[in-house]
């Protein structure tokens, strides 16, 4: 009895290997080639669902069907004028023909492996054909500038005949070309960072800050100008405000002299003895106090009226 459960346990645990071996789950994702002894069998398989294969001899060899990434290194590469430049990139790619695909490359290790040769050598002899401006620029927009009175300030940008976008452009096509017969389909490309490297930066940042200098002391220069002149005419403005005061000033005056001169000689009309009275006792009050001493003679005109008073 208990050798008739060992051999049920046996073969239902065979069967099950068997079936889990002959059998296979393909998802919506998912492309299989069927391979036996190595060597692919039949046509891809690419509908979702359960397939079959021979159990033991046969292999199901799954490949995405997605868009797949590839990122490429940063690379030191010269451009056409001689600018040694570092360029990043990054592509999307898939795989169109898994038979030949599997034939070519096995699996996607060695896909991203050929990539690498491929898309490097097409960035590399882009870069070297074009000087670094037409890797930079994308178009011929002008720049975006705040504006600068005098016409030596205009900033004319050198004009590009391809421009970035083209120039990826360019490598894309060129790397489909060279990826027909692999059973893959480069999709796009982007140059995704370039910049110099530390030697040519050095040059390229003293250069900004020489000229970042030169129009700063030139807004310095024309600041002094503008306050130079404003204060010429606050000092203008000024003496004008101050002569007119005093013209004014004078005017008042010589109208009051004139007043009290008036008002003087007509007082001294009216009555030219109390007027000399009234002023001499002015006199005394401005003159004499309790410190001081006067020397005169008895016909001093200053002391008639003390002398003989009305």
């Amino acid at each position: 009895m208990r050798g008739n459960t060992i051999a049920q346990v046996a073969i239902a645990l065979a069967a099950l290997i068997l079936v889990s071996s002959s059998t296979y789950l393909v998802s919506e994702t998912e492309q299989v080639i069927i391979t036996q002894f190595g060597e692919p069998r039949g046509n891809p398989v690419d509908t979702p669902g359960l397939h079959f294969k021979l159990p033991f001899i046969q292999d199901a060899n799954v490949f995405e069907k997605r868009f797949l990434e590839w990122d490429g290194s940063p690379n030191q590469m010269p451009t056409k004028d001689k600018r040694f430049i570092w360029v990043d990139m990054y592509a999307r790619w898939r795989i169109t023909d898994p038979l030949k695909f599997f034939q070519r490359l096995r699996d996607e290790r060695g896909a991203q492996s050929r990539l690498d040769d491929i898309l490097d050598g097409e960035t590399r002899n882009a870069v070297a054909s074009y000087d670094l401006i037409e890797l930079v620029r994308s178009s011929n927009r002008p720049a975006d500038t705040v504006p600068i009175e005098g016409e030596e300030d205009a900033i004319v940008l050198e004009q590009i005949a391809m421009g970035r976008r083209a120039i990826a452009a360019s490598i894309l096509a060129a790397a489909r070309a060279r990826t027909l017969d692999l059973g893959i389909e480069v999709l796009d490309i982007r140059l995704k960072r370039i910049n110099y490297v530390d030697e040519v930066a050095k040059d390229v940042y003293a250069r900004m800050i020489a000229e970042r200098n030169r129009i700063a002391e030139r807004f310095r220069s024309e600041g002094a100008g503008e306050a130079a002149r404003i204060e010429g005419e606050r000092q203008r403005d000024l003496q004008r405000i101050q002569s007119e005061a005093y013209r004014t000033a004078q005017e008042l005056r010589g109208e009051a002299d004139a007043t009290a001169t008036a008002i003087y000689a007509d007082a001294y009309g009216r009555d030219a003895d109390f007027y000399a009275f009234f002023k001499s006792l002015e006199t005394y009050e401005r003159v004499i106090d309790g410190k001081t001493y006067f020397v005169l003679g008895t016909d001093s005109d200053l002391l008639k009226y003390l002398r003989a008073p009305r």
